[in-house]
């Protein structure tokens, strides 16, 4: 693989893969441009450099082959805009004539975007040919699309076997992933402290196993903070639980325990009788929630206890939210471990927020510039940190 930073695009076509895949509204307006502008840099640079700039993507999940409300030129004013004002080109289709005669006429400086790629069944099941038809259109393969690296897609991963070893790279971008994501897995300065939040035990049990060797503190709030707390004996309430796992979480505590790892487990909560935004609250021990009453936040004393352990930390993962934290309500657990982090960010912590909802915590919050790094890919990240190896980086390494 070529080093992006130190390559010259000048006269070149760049055929990069992108993470394009925003929300839109039902009048086709972006609502959330940060994937976007994460490719921006990378963008730049090339045409920085004198080379032209061909981009694909997909957007959403389009079922029945071409649909308008999947179409990428949805994006092409916002683009344009993000670019500082240069112009666009859209081509109708990702293959075929119309895409390779535009790609064949771009001009130095000049920018195309071809039409998405799940328009085609042969993107998500890694078509040999439809990558060979793709890679035909650039003379260098650049990754930027880290949301989608996990996938062994046509555009993805299966592509880059048409491009040699000096002609593929990794975008600015996704070298940044890559990098904080191995920092914090491969070259953490302890203590390493993981902070895992979100709904379900069962979504993370990959994730706290490889972790259980690598991390000083795993700290767990959210809704899979009571399957924990069911499986020692407590009282949890009407609290999320996942039955079919507590023996599952009681060993994952004496893993943990057998490797010297600390199990940090919120000692109360925020409870509600009932999931809305206006139920009655009140602060309640965890260990006897009273019937009826639901955790959807951690409590006071859960904040102190966790706080601590971040502020000694050198290294911060953290991947999930503490409580419900779109209702005003059970939204201090979450803002104050955020700030806690920031806090040991700016002592010199490296801290990485990972997974849709941190991310969105983060932002919402407006601190996401006072953390180290927050990852663009919610479930490669997660894949990454359940030690998998992740094609679309493999691809470009080999």
């Amino acid at each position: 693989m070529s080093n992006f930073q130190n390559h010259n695009f000048a006269g070149q076509k760049a055929l990069i893969r992108v993470d394009f895949n925003v929300p839109l509204n039902d009048k086709f307006e972006i609502t959330d441009d940060n994937r976007m502008r994460a490719a921006i840099p990378t963008i730049q640079k090339i045409l920085n450099d004198g080379g032209s700039v061909i981009l694909m993507s997909h957007l959403g999940r389009p079922k029945d082959g071409p649909t308008d409300k999947y179409s990428l030129r949805h994006l092409v004013p916002h683009l344009e805009k993000l670019l500082g004002g240069t112009k666009v080109l859209f081509a109708n289709d990702c293959i075929g004539e119309e895409a390779v005669q535009k790609a064949a006429s771009l001009q130095p400086g000049e920018v195309l975007l071809l039409e998405n790629l799940r328009f085609y069944k042969q993107e998500e099941k890694g078509d040999e040919a439809f990558a060979e038809k793709l890679s035909k259109l650039g003379d260098v393969y650049v990754n930027d699309a880290f949301g989608t690296a996990h996938r062994a897609h046509a555009s993805t991963a299966i592509i880059a076997k048409f491009f040699p070893g000096d002609k593929k790279m990794f975008g600015l971008l996704m070298e940044n992933e890559v990098s904080s994501a191995e920092k914090v897995l491969h070259s953490n300065e302890k203590p390493f402290t993981a902070i895992l939040g979100g709904a379900k035990v069962s979504d993370k049990i990959l994730i706290i196993e490889n972790l259980l060797e690598r991390a000083d503190n795993i700290i767990i709030g959210g809704g899979m903070a009571y399957t924990f707390l069911k499986a020692q004996g407590k009282e949890i309430g009407s609290s999320l639980c996942e039955e079919d796992k507590l023996d599952l979480a009681n060993d994952l505590l004496a893993k943990a325990k057998a490797k010297g790892v600390s199990f940090h487990l919120p000692e109360d909560s925020i409870v509600a009788d009932k999931f809305d935004a206006n139920a009655n609250t009140k602060l309640e021990s965890n260990d006897n929630i009273e019937k009826g009453w639901m955790g959807l936040d951690i409590g006071d004393q859960a904040i102190k206890d966790f706080g601590q352990v971040i502020l000694q930390s050198r290294t911060i993962l953290w991947n999930g939210p503490m409580g419900v934290f779109e209702m005003e309500k059970f939204k201090k657990g979450t803002k104050a471990i955020a700030d806690y982090i920031v806090e040991a960010t700016s002592k010199g912590a490296f801290s990485l927020v990972g997974g849709g909802d941190s991310v969105a915590a983060v932002n919402q919050f407006g601190l996401a510039d006072k953390v180290s790094y927050v990852s663009t890919g919610g479930g490669a990240m997660l894949e990454y940190f359940e030690g998998k190896e992740l094609p679309g980086i493999a691809a470009i390494k080999q």
